[in-house]
């Protein structure tokens, strides 16, 4: 599975350790930057080229941090067909993935440690799609709501 890994500043550091973390299993991992800390760099950017991969690659996941993970989460779910979610717990990670399919997890940087955040990404990475069919309706449900608001 191709995985692509973005961060601002504040997720930088959080970033680069996960990147390295991840460069030692079975992914490929396509880093999008920032690839070096710039205090200046601005979380935009960095979410919506994480998400236009996440999206143009089915079946690919994306990781991205920012200092809270709130900017990244919104600016990577005004790409059609992301689903990007909050990464606060390991609970939400799996549920995500089991409940919504989520494609991108999104880390706050300032206020996580790596531990928590590598248990928080092997969940996300290693939770299937529940496929039950409830779950299912409701994804097409975010389907047909994307293609009204989104054309």
């Amino acid at each position: 599975m191709n995985i692509y890994i973005g961060a601002d500043h504040a997720g930088y550091d959080l970033k680069e350790q996960l990147e390295a973390y991840l460069l030692g299993g079975e992914h490929k991992i396509k880093d999008l930057g920032s690839v070096e800390y710039d205090k200046d760099d601005d979380y935009p950017f960095y979410a919506d080229k994480v998400a236009e991969a996440v999206a143009a690659d089915q079946g690919s996941r994306g990781i991205l941090s920012c200092g809270n993970a709130e900017g990244v989460t919104i600016v990577a779910n005004k790409t059609k067909g992301v689903r990007a979610a909050l990464g606060f717990s390991v609970e939400a990670a799996k549920t995500t993935r089991a409940d919504d399919d989520a494609n991108i997890i999104c880390l706050p940087g300032r206020m996580m440690n790596y531990d928590e955040a590598v248990k928080i990404v092997d969940m996300f990475l290693n939770t299937p799609f529940s496929n039950e069919p409830r779950h299912k309706r409701r994804l097409e449900q975010l389907e047909d709501i994307e293609d009204e608001n989104m054309k």
